[in-house]
């Protein structure tokens, strides 16, 4: 595999506008993004841009930009666009989509994200991590992955994704991490394909790929990495800017 990580990144947030840019011990937080997937190790890292406030900020930092159009539906869309203006020859042929609020990912769930494709039935590899508590659990912010994971095993077939408590009955729950790795193809179909009915009911964008019969692998990790969504996330951010600069 040659993988190449994409970060998607605009200026419009519902709950906390312009958050990508928001200042984290002196960086955007896009920056802290960025740093951490450099620390990876895996390949090229670049920020698929919506704006270009965003850019500046990027390569301010050294980093490598790419402006795409702000009209794009989806992070997908705009990681597809930076793609093929980044590697119009087709040299990497895997994909990481990174969400741009997670300043504390470690890179190390950047290469776990990379293991269901070892495996050539899958078209897609995410990430889970266990359900810790019963509001977790109920929480329709936290989207749940119907997986189960054999003995000794760390990946298993995603089979569906919901906001609601899935799979029933006793047993572990697995909070999906919103990291994708796509084959290129793959993302290709992805981003070609309509909003599917299961997307659009659920509001997610996963469904789409499960619906069209493409394969989902998920590797376990061990705990959800923290996102900025909220003004207090952020404040936490903040506070324990320790833990990820």
């Amino acid at each position: 595999m040659t993988p190449i990580i994409l970060i998607p990144a605009r200026m419009g947030s519902t709950r906390l506008p312009d958050k990508v840019l928001a200042d984290i011990a002196g960086l955007p937080m896009i920056v802290h993004v960025l740093n951490r997937a450099r620390e990876a190790g895996l390949g090229p890292v670049a920020v698929a841009c919506g704006e270009a406030e965003i850019v500046r900020a990027v390569e301010a930092a050294g980093g490598t930009a790419v402006l795409t159009d702000p009209a794009h539906p989806s992070g997908s869309d705009r990681v597809f666009d930076a793609l093929n203006i980044l590697d119009p020859a087709g040299m990497h042929d895997v994909v990481i989509n990174l969400q741009g609020d997670l300043p504390s990912i470690s890179p190390e769930y950047l290469r776990a994200v990379l293991l269901p494709l070892a495996d050539p039935a899958f078209d897609i590899a995410t990430l889970v991590a266990p359900v810790s508590s019963e509001a977790e659990a109920n929480a329709e912010s936290v989207v749940k992955c119907a997986c189960a994971f054999g003995e000794g095993q760390d990946v298993a077939p995603a089979l569906y994704f919901s906001r609601s408590r899935v799979p029933s009955g006793p047993g572990p729950l697995w909070h999906h991490i919103g990291i994708y790795a796509y084959r290129r193809a793959a993302l290709a179909r992805f981003v070609g394909m309509a909003p599917s009915p299961l997307e659009l009911r659920e509001k997610l964008e996963q469904l789409r790929a499960l619906e069209a019969g493409m394969r989902i692998g998920a590797a376990r990790v061990p705990a959800a990495p923290f996102g900025v969504d909220t003004h207090a996330d952020l404040h936490l951010a903040r506070q324990n800017l320790g833990h990820f600069s």
